[in-house]
């Protein structure tokens, strides 16, 4: 009897020993979720990545790798099966990314919505989980894109070499000397045009200006008054000579001589005022300058002779 308790007692003690050891494993696994299963499809290399390596949803960790294999029916893909939780929204617009974390060089897959098709996948053949695709990542980008980029230094490196050969150094050495001669020549002129700037800016100064602006100012007034008084004096000469045809009984025709002098006085005195107005009009600088010189004639010092035509004229 006694040997029977303590059998009891031992495989009670078994069986309280074996729930508690469930109950750790339940407590220290956490919580336990639907998961579904999908199979990532890839050409490009896995380097870094394992089973167990977490999977991503936008950064957040929502299940992880559970085999890496070749596919059986084309060796050049490379299957990756992934659990991800239930709740996770994979259309067929979401595709996969092997990202690496941190330093370490541990790879991940990252999953990410393109939004090309709301819609949820479905198996490509009974049985078998739905499948993804696998989008390249930086990594691979820049691989690809590297091998264009030494090509494409490659090409301008052999131009670069093509134009810079022996012919084309002696023209480039023979321009630049030629640049150097034409800048030692430009020195003077430009030491010429900037002694004529400091005396254009010497005569162009403020009190010149100031004149300039002055008479420019008073030959306004000036010009109108003298067209007045022409007008008064053709009006004048127009009288007189109306007063002169005139056969009257005390006759005009004593007064003739004094009055036809008097007229050729306003005619020259009118002629000059026209000549002046016309001077002022032409060069109203000449009211601050003076009247601009007149050029020597035939004979006269400093006569230059005109150049001749074809043809014979000049």
């Amino acid at each position: 009897m006694e040997n029977k308790s303590h059998a009891f007692l031992a495989g009670l003690f078994a069986i309280l020993l074996g729930l508690a050891t469930v109950a750790t494993i339940y407590w220290f696994g956490g919580k336990r979720e639907a998961t579904r299963e999908y199979v990532v499809v890839t050409r490009q290399n896995v380097t870094g990545l394992n089973p167990q390596a977490q999977v991503r949803y936008r950064g957040i960790r929502v299940g992880k790798v559970s085999d890496i294999r070749l596919d059986p029916q084309d060796v050049r893909n490379i299957l990756i099966t992934i659990e991800v939780d239930s709740d996770v929204p994979v259309t067929r617009g979401t595709v996969a990314k092997l990202s690496y974390q941190g330093v370490t060089g541990l790879g991940h897959i990252l999953l990410e919505e393109t939004g090309k098709d709301p819609t949820p996948p479905v198996p490509e053949r009974d049985g078998e989980p739905p499948r993804i695709a696998m989008a390249p990542s930086l990594l691979d980008e820049l691989s690809a894109s590297g091998k264009d980029l030494v090509e494409d230094a490659r090409e301008v490196l052999n131009s670069a070499q093509d134009l810079l050969n022996e012919r084309n150094r002696q023209k480039f050495a023979a321009i630049l000397s030629n640049l150097e001669a034409s800048s030692g020549q430009m020195k003077p002129t430009m030491e010429n045009l900037n002694a004529t700037l400091v005396q254009v800016r010497q005569l162009l100064n403020d009190d010149t200006i100031r004149k300039i602006s002055r008479a420019a100012g008073e030959a306004g007034p000036l010009l109108v008054e003298s067209r007045a008084l022409v007008a008064k004096l053709q009006t004048t000469a127009d009288k007189l000579d109306v007063a002169i045809g005139e056969p009257a009984a005390g006759g005009a025709a004593t007064l003739m001589p004094r009055l036809n002098e008097l007229a050729s006085d306003i005619s020259a005195t009118s002629r000059q005022l026209n000549r002046v107005l016309k001077l002022i009009e032409d060069s109203p600088q000449s009211l601050v300058f003076g009247a601009p010189a007149i050029p020597p004639g035939p004979g006269e010092p400093g006569f230059v002779p005109p150049v001749p035509r074809q043809g014979g004229k000049p």
